[in-house]
């Protein structure tokens, strides 16, 4: 064991290497957001540790989640998909999975990627919140509302603004490490970034705590 000060939620070794490596890391490649998109939507109602143990699988089945290759599987493929216990076996969010990958694709011809599409929403730079506490810790905010509602208007499913905000922090939008975490240094470059304090809506617990 190490003695990293790290986010609360991050208990498990699983789950210590996701915050290390990945939570939070700005991402512009978008192969890499489709994935993020679609595991942050199949989380729903479940845990994010859950999601992280049947990641590889999600990988197998949905052709490393490339888009163009995701957009063209047939009724045969998926229903064979809902077989497969490696998965989460909910037909709404696989049949949102291929959906959603078609709608990505429309996205990213009319914007030339898909990055350049959703990073607007921050104004191209990651919006540092700087909790102090995991209670300071919102589950959505107004960016996360606006591209919650820009998503459903372009047919894309599973994206309401919580698993928006999810999202956003998953891949770096926002960060939401805890001040007194060692990635929320690492993370933080206040020459470029957007100091913005916590300014999403509250709930019981926040986004991050998974």
């Amino acid at each position: 064991m190490d003695d990293l000060q790290r986010c609360s939620w991050a208990r498990s070794d699983e789950m210590k290497r996701y915050h290390d490596l990945e939570w939070g890391v700005p991402v512009r490649d978008d192969r890499t957001l489709f994935e993020f998109l679609t595991l942050e939507g199949a989380q729903a109602g479940l845990s994010w540790e859950t999601i992280l143990r049947k990641r590889d699988r999600y990988r197998t089945v949905f052709n490393e989640f490339e888009p163009e290759r995701v957009a063209r599987m047939r009724s045969t493929t998926i229903e064979k998909i809902l077989t497969d216990p490696g998965i989460v076996r909910n037909r709404a969010k696989v049949l949102s999975t291929v959906s959603n990958a078609k709608a990505f694709l429309e996205v990213a011809r009319e914007h030339g990627s898909f990055a350049a599409f959703v990073w607007p929403f921050v104004g191209d730079r990651t919006q540092v919140n700087a909790p102090e506490t995991s209670a300071d810790l919102p589950v959505t905010s107004d960016e996360a509302i606006a591209l919650s509602k820009a998503l459903l208007s372009l047919g894309f499913k599973f994206v309401g603004p919580t698993i928006c905000y999810s999202f956003m922090q998953a891949v770096g939008l926002v960060n939401d490490h805890l001040t007194s975490c060692f990635r929320f240094a690492e993370l933080t470059d206040r020459s470029s970034a957007a100091v913005a304090g916590t300014r999403g809506r509250k709930g019981r617990r926040g986004a991050a705590a998974r």
